[in-house]
């Protein structure tokens, strides 16, 4: 199995533009002062959802209808949010039911987009896991089609973001990118390798999250008894096969972040650039904090803030009354 390639992505990229405008990769003064680097930061909290995840509904979609036409009785999927809200807005959009499970004390803003995107809510399951295991069963007793939080299409899908960047900062010399189930990852390996691109590519996940830094140290799948962690996007148990497999192969280096930096990257993007940052999007920052710390330096690097769907709560425990 190969990634996604230019022609793919291209592909991708053109299906996408019907519904959205790429989205600004900014380098912003009072950052750059403050990590004392060049760092451009990929906005895709800007995006219709506020998260990355869009880009890979709308192309699977498109995917989606060109196999099977008016056969489609309905999609349902499993998330913690932002792959949720990106299937609602695709199916929406086709006119296509959305059937979305979610675990108990799943964020509830997400929630809340979910159902205002038109999607049916199902609550299931102490954690991601259980959500998707369920819907498997949902979607095998009642003919549905499961949208799997890893494809190849929401890959090529998402791998447009990367292509975006990449084709603009040529002299790019590191990206840091969340991992999740893996798409954003494997989607910039994907740019990476379609342009022909030097970047390093380094993956970041919570250290409270880690089944990937396991796996591939493993050389197999190593799954985690739980995936406690203020970034619900990271917040996998079980890594992904296939997923694992490009990133072993692909990836730089993989870096693990605790909560606490991770709240004060999501702190960093609110006084530095009044950007609101999701756990999982302001993982990234924190890794390249972590790694210039240690006295690593870079001309020019990249962070994916993948996406704003914060709370309220968090966001009020994050910033606090003197922010």
């Amino acid at each position: 199995m190969k990634l996604p390639d230019k022609e793919e992505i291209t592909s991708a990229a053109q299906e996408i533009y019907r519904f959205m405008q790429p989205s600004a990769q900014i380098t912003w003064p009072l950052l750059n002062e403050r990590l004392n680097t060049q760092t451009w930061v990929k906005h895709e909290n800007h995006n219709p959802t506020g998260a990355f995840k869009v880009r890979g509904g709308l192309y699977y979609f498109a995917r989606l209808e060109q196999e099977q036409g008016s056969a489609i009785q309905g999609v349902c999927a499993a998330t913690r949010g932002n792959h949720g809200q990106s299937i609602a807005f695709a199916a929406s959009r086709r006119g296509i039911r959305s059937i979305i499970v979610v675990p108990e004390a799943n964020n509830s803003d997400k929630n809340a987009a979910m159902r205002a995107l038109g999607a049916e809510l199902i609550v299931h399951g102490s954690d991601f896991d259980e959500a998707a295991a369920y819907c498997k069963a949902l979607a095998e007793k009642e003919g549905y089609h499961m949208i799997p939080s890893y494809h190849r299409h929401l890959v090529a899908g998402v791998a447009t973001y990367a292509f975006e960047m990449l084709s603009e900062l040529k002299s790019l010399q590191r990206i840091y990118v969340p991992i999740g189930m893996g798409s954003g990852a494997c989607g910039v390996l994907a740019a990476k390798q379609a342009l022909d691109h030097g970047v390093e590519v380094i993956g970041v996940v919570s250290s409270h999250a880690d089944t990937y830094v396991r796996s591939i140290a493993a050389g197999t799948v190593v799954e985690t008894v739980s995936a406690e962690t203020i970034a619900d996007g990271l917040a996998v148990r079980k890594a992904d096969p296939t997923a694992l497999s490009f990133l072993q192969e692909g990836l730089a280096g993989i870096v693990s972040v605790t909560d606490d930096e991770i709240q004060n990257a999501m702190r960093d993007y609110f006084q530095c650039t009044h950007n609101l940052a999701e756990g999982a999007g302001a993982a990234p920052l924190a890794a390249l904090v972590q790694d210039l710390q240690k006295g690593s330096r870079w001309d020019s690097v990249g962070v994916v803030l993948s996406g704003a769907n914060v709370s309220a709560e968090v966001l009020n425990g994050v910033l606090g009354p003197g922010t």
